[in-house]
């Protein structure tokens, strides 16, 4: 199941692993994607550490970890084309894994539904 932060952070869990990227929206929301700073693998993470930044035409935004765990990939596609992101950004515009994680900690995201409600409450 997929799962979202307030900061637009998706996460899927598959197995042991989590997957993270940022939502259609925050791409929406910055535009063309011009540079992707990626995290560092084997580094662990708790939940709000800075997994790297996306810069932009628009603005830079850093991408928060919406759950702890080891950083065990990287998306080396996203160094030589950002613009993955604005193209596909839940799905091959990922930006990390993670091993090591806490299941319990997905208890403080939102489910699609409940983020699909609060992107309406952002218009």
């Amino acid at each position: 199941m997929k799962y979202y932060s307030e900061a637009h952070e998706w996460i899927m869990i598959e197995d042991d692993e989590a997957t993270i990227g940022i939502s259609e929206y925050a791409a929406a929301e910055l535009g063309d994607i011009t540079y992707v700073e990626l995290p560092v693998e084997d580094n662990d993470v708790i939940v709000g550490d800075t997994l790297g930044v996306i810069e932009s035409v628009k603005a830079a935004s850093d991408v928060y970890s919406p759950i702890g765990g080891t950083i065990i990939e990287v998306n080396s596609d996203l160094e030589d084309n950002p613009g993955l992101i604005n193209e596909s950004a839940e799905k091959a515009g990922w930006i990390c894994k993670l091993g090591n994680i806490d299941i319990l900690e997905l208890d403080n995201l939102m489910t699609p539904d409940a983020y699909a409600k609060h992107l309406k409450s952002l218009d």
